[in-house]
């Protein structure tokens, strides 16, 4: 029998066990009751008695023989494991799991459009932190929504192929231009002055503004560089786009070819246009399927744009609202970044064909 003056003899680890469960108890991210297990063990491997290692781990007695016992059986493994059908028994069946997430996926509350915690919780008469747990572990998120659009140009293939074929190989001794206008820039000025960031609390500005008028940038990314040349316009009209386009013409070596990138904009084929491009051969014109803004690299400027200069921008007026696009072009131009384009259009079918089948299979 054990006493405090006869104790057990030494539980028998080898070193290599003894160092795997010293790193346990130093791990930060180990689970609790495999340290405390791994305590037990290395008091026990020394010789100390099995009522002096409850004592000092706040245990019992029958618990430090039940680990070292299943020690010696299966070494370390044993500590990470439970036995079937211990800990605490789920309160929710499966079955209620699956009306929960069909409910989620396939209904929609009284007077609402989508189901938020609170009235899921209520209608299914459990708490609103299970379904949070319920959600999270499926993927699910009511209350966010996303856009879509799928082409339905005729001409979507060729006109993906030539577009992306451009952007992965372009042609020696040219320039491809990715061209676009982004149109009704309003200069807003807020009605109270904003108020700066300081610590705790983010910078902000008043929900109200007035309106000064708009200004349309001209814009053309080479894609080789980075660089975009730019011009802001007060009308969104063929004349100006003829203007642009003499300008690009101005600011390109003489001795290149000139690709374009370019939507399906009425202003890019009315007649005078197609005049002007007419007498000038070096200047080459590939449209985007309709609906495909996407492919077009000049957007992604145009974001970069909204972000950095415009959205919490305030201007007093129309020239104040150029100025400071001339001066984000100037900047851009000093130290430009290529966007580089990856996707190939195998990638780019494959993707738009599943959509394609998502929506037949909802019709």
């Amino acid at each position: 029998m054990e006493t405090m003056w006869n104790p057990p003899e030494a539980l028998p680890i080898t070193e290599d066990q003894r160092r795997t469960l010293q790193t346990w108890i130093a791990a930060r991210n180990t689970p609790q009751k495999v340290v405390f297990r791994a305590r037990i063990v290395l008091m026990a491997s020394t010789g100390v008695a099995n009522r002096r290692i409850a004592h000092e781990l706040k245990t019992s007695r029958p618990t430090v023989i039940l680990w070292r016992n299943r020690f010696l059986l299966s070494g370390t493994t044993a500590l990470t494991e439970d036995e079937p059908g211990r800990g605490r028994k789920p309160r929710l069946t499966n079955e209620k799991v699956n009306q929960i997430v069909e409910a989620t996926l396939h209904s929609k509350p009284e007077a609402a459009t989508h189901w938020s915690t609170r009235t899921m919780a209520k209608a299914q008469g459990v708490s609103q932190s299970t379904i949070c747990r319920i959600w999270d572990a499926h993927g699910l998120q009511p209350h966010r929504r996303r856009t879509f659009k799928i082409s339905n140009d005729k001409r979507f293939v060729e006109k993906l192929t030539d577009v992306v074929g451009l952007y992965l190989n372009p042609p020696d001794k040219a320039l491809v231009l990715c061209v676009d206008e982004k149109s009704q820039i309003q200069a807003l000025d807020r009605t109270q002055p904003t108020l700066p960031m300081k610590k705790g609390r983010c910078g902000s500005f008043t929900h109200d503004y007035k309106r000064n008028g708009t200004t349309t940038l001209f814009a053309a990314l080479n894609l080789l560089d980075g660089t975009v040349i730019g011009e802001c316009m007060p009308r969104h009209r063929h004349q100006e786009f003829l203007r642009f386009l003499r300008k690009i013409d101005r600011e390109t070596p003489a001795g290149l070819d000139l690709h374009l990138v370019i939507d399906n904009y009425s202003t890019h084929t009315h007649e005078p246009v197609k005049a002007w491009l007419g007498k000038h051969g070096r200047f080459h014109l590939h449209p985007i399927p309709t609906s495909s803004s996407w492919l077009n690299l000049v957007e992604r400027w145009f974001r970069d744009l909204t972000e950095k200069r415009i959205r919490r921008g305030s201007f007093t007026s129309v020239e104040e609202l150029v100025g400071a696009i001339q001066e984000y072009l100037e900047s851009n131009n000093k130290q430009p970044k290529p966007f580089v384009w990856t996707a190939k259009v195998e990638k780019i079918l494959a993707k738009v064909n599943r959509c394609k089948a998502i929506l037949n299979s909802l019709h």
